[in-house]
């Protein structure tokens, strides 16, 4: 890597972003790494509401007849994706009022389309054409940051664990601190002191209240939750959903779309669905992201004190599912209530952007941007391919 690089690297400002598997917009931030406490210095979201169905239908393998032949259809995504994700940076550094050459780098994770780290030959596939972004921003893009993991018998995933520990070190220097991102699905980072990096995905966050939602009131998510609070939780459904292996399941562990969405839920819970009126179901939805969440981060929750618990996400800004995560948290450990990442000063949109802005500038120094503790590979590995403007 050019010397000029990784000298800007030390001090100079990043770009995040990130565009989930909630798929209803990119985020983008800009980052200043250089003081003790990184600063978020702008951000600023796109809309990915015209493109949301058909990535969602090309993620879940059922694109329509309409749009043609299914590599085509990807091929067309993965420029469209990189073009949104182009305005949005270009917006984002006009509104900054930074000039481009004070911009180091773009990282930019691009939207999941399939990720498979069990499968005979693990794979996982992002889309957004860093070439054209880099073309069309005139700023150097790092992407492609997952694959290297899984090439060295990793996950792939969660890579914010390690990005996580460096946005709050302030935070998790003297005590356990617990991150959790609320996205489509929901993960965890575990940072103890004096203790290996632990993070896993834990499930299902916002992707199936965003799908039944959708399915029955055509809107794209559940605002602040309102809907679920109209419902009763079902006891018998949400039993059922919980039996799923993948909860149970020991770290490393990842998961996506693919795993949990309508036709799972369908398929686990046809006749319990039948019953029940739909803001029911969404009701036990949010409670089964809470109830999953909890679970999964037990082992770490001290019944006697306060265990500091950080969420982000877009799920961070649904009331109703921060309410029930807060019980379900409580019940095992009853001095512990988690917080947003607003307390800290980020922003809980800007955390995931920010982690990749932080793994672009790792690449850049020529360090590690996994923890092999995480994603169970087989050592550190600088992840991420370089793309000149």
């Amino acid at each position: 890597m050019d010397a000029d690089f990784k000298r800007r690297a030390i001090s100079g400002y990043f770009i995040g972003v990130m565009s989930g598997t909630s798929m209803d917009a990119v985020d983008a931030c800009i980052m200043d790494f250089s003081a003790r406490q990184p600063q978020v210095i702008a951000h600023y979201s796109a809309s990915l509401d015209d493109l949301r169905d058909e990535l969602r239908a090309l993620a879940l393998g059922t694109p329509t007849l309409s749009h043609g032949d299914v590599i085509d259809h990807l091929g067309q995504l993965d420029i469209r994706m990189a073009r949104r994700i182009s305005e949005c940076v270009n917006t984002l550094v006009q509104q900054s009022g930074l000039a481009k050459h004070e911009i180091v780098a773009v990282g930019c994770h691009g939207q999941t389309i399939r990720h498979r780290p069990t499968q005979t030959y693990p794979f996982t596939l992002q889309i957004a054409d860093p070439n054209t972004i880099a073309e069309l921003t005139g700023i150097a893009v790092i992407a492609d940051f997952r694959r290297r993991d899984l090439a060295a018998g990793g996950q792939g995933a969660p890579l914010v664990p390690l990005a996580h520990q460096a946005l709050f070190a302030f935070e998790s220097s003297t005590r356990p601190v617990i991150f959790v991102n609320l996205g489509g699905i929901c993960n965890v980072s575990i940072i103890t002191p004096d203790a290996p990096l632990l993070g896993f995905d834990t499930g299902p966050a916002n992707t199936l209240m965003d799908a039944w939602i959708s399915a029955h009131l055509n809107l794209p998510f559940d605002a602040n939750g309102d809907w679920a609070k109209t419902g009763v939780i079902d006891t018998a459904l949400l039993g059922r959903l919980m039996q799923a292996p993948y909860f149970h399941a020991q770290p490393p562990k990842s998961t996506g779309i693919e795993a949990f969405n309508l036709a799972w839920l369908h398929a686990v819970a046809a006749d319990d669905l039948a019953r029940l009126a739909p803001e029911h179901v969404q009701a036990t939805l949010a409670a089964l992201t809470a109830h999953t969440l909890a679970l999964a981060i037990a082992p770490w929750l001290d019944p006697n004190q306060a265990t500091k618990i950080i969420l982000a996400g877009g799920g961070a800004r649904n009331a109703h599912l921060v309410d029930a995560i807060a019980q379900a948290v409580r019940a095992i450990s009853p001095d512990s209530t988690p917080i947003t990442s607003d307390h800290l000063a980020i922003d809980p949109q800007c955390v995931e952007c920010a982690a990749f802005a932080w793994l672009a500038r790792q690449f850049l120094l020529g360090l590690a941007g996994n923890a092999p503790s995480v994603t169970g590979a087989r050592g550190e590995r600088i992840l991420g391919g370089f793309y000149p403007a």
